[in-house]
């Protein structure tokens, strides 16, 4: 029997989370279901109890703090993650189980399709979703379509290796990144995304949120390409020494004088800070590349889930659109 983990973290969602618990109670009626309560002032507890789930708190706020504190005390074969607000369709978690455990891959994505309930996306969310699905996708060599989904399901190497060092909502993107650095076979699949369940609210802020996301973007993409972000640093400091620095060149070549000093010494220091920066790109990614050897042990150090598809007790009658990822 496969342990399946159903992990919903939450902060204020009482009237939505006991259809949550239920709803994925039908779907995966062998699973245990988790509820993380992340210091909710409404009825969520008492709510998600009366469902039958298994409760528990984390007092640290932010969505980060709660997924790692799930990730390191659940124990489980497959971990499924959705969020407690009724805006993921539970009735996929089934095909998503189904699909991983076929196909021995580590991590399937439900990328959100709003249809025709517009009203789930919000413009900004929706624009921010889509600048930094590109950003990641230019900078880590990324297909997939929506790294800030919040539905996952997740095997036990891939959650035990994941180094969860974030606090808020960027989890979903390190996660993302984490599968890309490591070359963890994942796969994308078409869910539907429906609007909150009423009485709750967001708790994202579109600009804050997504300025966390964009840093911890350019953090992680300075810890595991190394030497392309100080090339990118190296080459706009040797741009800039040379536009100020040939015309004083041409001027000392035509007369033998230098008579702008303070522009010399500045293109100077452009060139030498752009040397720099290229040889702490060169000896980071030796240190880089070192970290990423350990940390792909540490992920093979886990055996992979080895089933039949049927000896298992998940089963899927409709075959969901599937984009794999390596």
């Amino acid at each position: 029997m496969i342990r399946i983990a159903v992990l919903l973290p939450c902060y204020n969602e009482g009237p939505a989370i006991g259809a949550v618990v239920h709803s994925f109670r039908l779907v995966l009626p062998e699973s245990e279901i988790y509820v993380y309560d992340n210091n909710s002032t409404d009825n969520t507890t008492a709510n998600a109890k009366a469902a039958g789930a298994i409760v528990r708190s984390e007092p640290m706020q932010g969505k980060g703090n709660v997924v790692r504190r799930m990730f390191a005390d659940v124990e489980a074969d497959v971990y499924v993650m959705a969020d407690g607000d009724g805006t993921y369709d539970a009735s996929a978690a089934s095909g998503m189980v189904e699909l991983l455990l076929r196909e021995n891959l580590d991590m399937v994505v439900g990328k959100r399709d709003g249809g025709a309930e517009r009203n789930s996306y919000r413009p900004g969310h929706r624009f921010g979703n889509w600048l930094i699905t590109r950003t990641v996708a230019r900078l880590f060599d990324s297909r997939f379509h929506d790294v800030l989904s919040g539905y996952r399901v997740m095997s036990r190497r891939f959650v035990k290796s994941f180094p969860a060092l974030v606090s808020g909502f960027e989890i979903e993107t390190t996660l993302t990144i984490h599968a890309l650095e490591l070359g963890i076979p994942s796969a994308e699949v078409a869910t539907r995304f429906s609007e909150r369940t009423q009485g709750t609210q967001s708790k994202l802020s579109t600009i804050w949120d997504g300025l966390r996301i964009f840093g911890v973007i350019a953090l992680l993409f300075k810890e595991t390409r190394p030497f392309r972000f100080f090339g990118i640093l190296a080459g706009m400091f040797v741009t800039a020494s040379l536009v100020a620095g040939i015309p004083i060149i041409v001027e000392f070549m035509d007369s033998g004088l230098v008579p702008r000093f303070p522009t010399a010494i500045l293109a100077t220091g452009m060139m030498l800070l752009g040397a720099i920066a290229l040889t702490c790109g060169l000896i980071l990614d030796s240190v880089s590349r070192g970290r990423l050897e350990t940390k792909r042990l540490l992920y093979q150090s886990s055996p992979a889930i080895q089933v039949a598809l049927a000896s298992s007790s998940v089963t899927s009658k409709r075959r969901p659109h599937i984009s794999r990822h390596r």
